[in-house]
């Protein structure tokens, strides 16, 4: 068989997989996902919690590093810039991903929210609702 015969041969068995887990084909061992408002909240709060380190554990050494790349820079030694771009270049990776732990921790926030809400929604027409039913 040639490789192109097995790879057509491989994406159509991961295409017709693909297509079961899609139809509703039950999850491995008959779960299906359960995700609760503590799981939730716990989540939100590991977010949070990251996203406030990340914002001081994160900046720990860049004091010390913009000043080692200045010396070796002043010195002459190509490591200085290396240093340097390298110092720039872990500061903007701390601030994308402290961004990123705030949106998860906010987005799960706003969701536990918006579910209660609506939760007390449905459960205020449901009251009404039977209590028309027993006047009428």
């Amino acid at each position: 068989m040639s490789f192109d015969e097995e790879w057509a041969a491989a994406r159509t068995t991961a295409a017709a997989n693909v297509s079961m887990r899609l139809n509703r084909a039950p999850a491995a061992g008959g779960q299906d996902l359960e995700l609760n408002q503590d799981h939730i909240g716990a989540v939100g709060t590991e977010a949070h919690t990251l996203h406030s380190r990340l914002q001081t554990d994160g900046k720990h050494a860049a004091t010390a590093t913009a000043e080692a790349a200045g010396a070796l820079g002043k010195e002459g030694f190509a490591s200085g810039a290396a240093l340097a771009r390298l110092n720039s270049r872990w500061e903007s990776q701390v601030k994308t991903l402290a961004s990123a732990c705030a949106q998860i921790s906010n987005g799960l926030n706003y969701s536990l929210s918006s579910h209660n809400k609506e939760e007390q929604q449905l459960y205020t027409e449901f009251t009404t609702s039977k209590l028309d039913e027993y006047l009428k």
